[in-house]
């Protein structure tokens, strides 16, 4: 068990860089733009946050988390990743997990979010099937590129992000694997409670949990 804990902070190097454009690339653009559009925007709207130096640092995560938010669609995400476990929780567990999980995002990437760099990105395809679509993307760094595809689900009247396709690994899948693992050993229960743990540790470090 402690193996599969460890896994929940432990992605490989590739993912962090990859997981944080995903963060960014969700923001407050109406559904009357395209789904590139929306991560275009969106994207063009954090780094401009990240680059305001007259924020302190509570003010700019505070528009980030905003941001984040806004952009998520973190039921469906959550749902995804629980997989047969979401039909069997309750109606509160499933509660509490869209709030654990949503929060332990927001805490693991936060500094990761924080410290990007500006990596460069082209907008290389788009596909709109019904309420969902595909961006296709390449992240371009000083020494490789990288292909990440979005997945947006239109709710209303805007796209929401609901998973991230990084070299062919899905992050919602990468999720299911481990979070799954948890339940079979300890249910339900078992993985709240870890969620919960990792959640108050970084309140215990930090003083509190970002600004909301």
């Amino acid at each position: 068990m402690k193996k599969t804990r460890r896994a929940l902070s432990h992605l490989p190097r590739i993912w962090w860089c990859t997981i944080i454009i995903f963060l960014l690339a969700t923001g407050t653009a109406q559904a009357t733009s395209s789904p590139t559009d929306r991560v275009r925007e969106s994207v063009t709207e954090i780094l401009s946050v990240l680059k305001d130096h007259a924020l302190d640092r509570d003010a700019r995560w505070l528009r980030i988390g905003q941001v984040i938010d806004s952009g998520f669609d973190f039921r469906s995400m959550s749902q995804s990743i629980l997989a047969t476990n979401w039909r069997m929780a309750t109606k509160e567990e499933k509660r509490q997990f869209v709030e654990f999980f949503s929060q332990y995002l927001e805490v693991t990437y936060r500094d990761k979010i924080e410290a990007y760099t500006n990596q460069g990105i082209d907008y290389v395809n788009e596909s709109i099937r019904g309420d969902k679509a595909v961006v296709d993307t390449i992240i371009r760094t000083d020494s490789t590129q990288i292909p990440v595809s979005y997945k947006l689900k239109l709710n209303g009247d805007e796209w929401f992000a609901y998973d991230v396709v990084i070299e062919g690994v899905s992050l919602v899948n990468n999720y299911r694997s481990t979070f799954n693992a948890i339940v079979k050993s300890e249910g339900m229960e078992g993985l709240l409670t870890d969620l919960e743990g990792r959640i108050d540790k970084y309140k215990l470090e930090h003083g509190g949990l970002p600004p909301q």
